[in-house]
């Protein structure tokens, strides 16, 4: 699989499954926009980058603040003259039961997760249709399918990014543009707080950043 002269954004690239899509897509020649809230995730991420001999650019801007995706998106057109493929991977948790989960809770779940992934397709959408080429890839989760205790939230905003996806890979078939949504588990600094640490182990994220580096 060969991804040279594309130019992909990673969101959420700091750790987990962003950093390996990250790896898997930088080993296939591509590009790079890595974007985190976390500067120190990022930097650690770059050292696992060096490797692949690509063009990376690090962006650490918070995507839930008004104009930052907009913003990170033209830094990508800036430095490399387009964007073919955008992975929506950025998340957080806020667990809580139903009983106890705040309206701060479910609401910056939402903004996160799901208008984040608005935002920056939405950047990016014009781009894309312009050149009639693109790949978005949306990191939903297993839990938005069965539902997970103390993740009414989550879930909620992970079987929402399914629909988001559902409508886009209908509008963008015409122009090429191919929209598609990940359900994966994966033993991640996020997860770990919600899973028994020999899960944590076994489920790395390595194995969920093939199928992305197929979908991009």
């Amino acid at each position: 699989m060969s991804l040279i002269s594309k130019t992909a954004l990673v969101t959420g690239a700091g750790q987990g499954i962003g950093r390996s899509t990250a790896q898997r897509l930088a080993r296939a020649g591509a590009n790079l926009i890595i974007q985190d809230i976390d500067a120190d995730a990022l930097s650690e991420t770059m050292l696992h980058l060096k490797a692949f001999n690509v063009d990376v650019l690090t962006l650490t801007g918070d995507l839930t603040e008004a104009d930052v995706p907009e913003q990170v998106v033209q830094d990508c057109v800036k430095a490399f003259g387009g964007l073919d493929i955008v992975i929506n991977n950025a998340g957080i948790l806020r667990d809580a039961s139903f009983m106890k989960m705040s309206e701060l809770d479910w609401d910056l779940i939402m903004k996160v997760h799901l208008k984040g992934a608005f935002s920056v397709t939405k950047a990016a959408w014009n781009i894309m249709r312009e050149k009639n080429y693109g790949r978005v890839v949306n990191t939903g989760s297993n839990a938005g399918i069965f539902g997970s205790f103390g993740q009414a939230n989550y879930s909620t905003a992970k079987l929402g990014l399914w629909g988001f996806t559902q409508s886009l890979a209908k509008e963008g078939e015409k122009r090429n543009i191919r929209t598609n949504c990940i359900a994966p588990i994966a033993g991640t600094r996020m997860t770990a707080t919600v899973m028994p640490a020999e899960v944590v182990e076994a489920l790395k994220p390595e194995y969920v950043a093939p199928i992305v580096g197929f979908l991009a």
